[in-house]
């Protein structure tokens, strides 16, 4: 199966690309795909435990299957804002 990774951030610039294609086979997961990243790209390596990962646009784990033509994002923490929000800790998080 081929499957899309997109990058964000470090990930991206470590790669030097928003996105690899790798090749996973029947039955694949998140995590699989993920392995494959990292051959192609071992300075991706790093930083797994920071990662959220989304197949498709929505949040998945890294046991969730795959199908061919997905897309996985590895989506980076993501801090920051000015505490306007009365103390309430609000995030949105948009994969394209």
């Amino acid at each position: 199966m081929n499957v899309r990774v997109r990058l964000f951030a470090m990930q991206r610039e470590a790669a030097g690309t928003r996105e690899l294609g790798v090749e996973v086979v029947d039955g694949a997961t998140v995590a699989d795909a993920w392995d494959a990243a990292v051959a192609q790209v071992p300075a991706l390596g790093p930083g797994r435990e920071t990662l959220r990962f989304a197949v498709n646009g929505s949040y998945a784990d890294l046991s969730d299957r795959l199908r061919d033509g997905d897309e996985v994002a590895a989506i980076p923490p993501v801090s920051g804002g000015d505490g306007t929000a009365g103390g309430a800790a609000q995030a949105r998080v948009r994969v394209l």
